[in-house]
């Protein structure tokens, strides 16, 4: 089933870890990405917006196959 707004998620540690985003950043993820959900509160073309609430942090851009649905 696809990522949509609205959906509740959780980034994929190994997708996230060896992605060209990580070799061009700090390589050392929060691990709120992996342990908490975020929210999608939107998407443009591959990557999705998402809003982690459970802690005070800026919204992050992730690539939609970065993420999974949070269960």
């Amino acid at each position: 089933m696809p990522i949509k707004k609205g959906n509740m998620v959780r980034a994929v540690r190994e997708k996230l870890e060896n992605s060209l985003e990580a070799k061009a950043s700090d390589t050392r993820f929060p691990a709120y990405l992996f342990d908490t959900q975020g929210e999608v509160v939107d998407i443009k073309g591959d990557y999705a917006l998402v809003k982690f609430g459970q802690v005070p942090t800026p919204n992050i851009w992730l690539r939609l196959d970065q993420l999974e649905e949070f269960q």
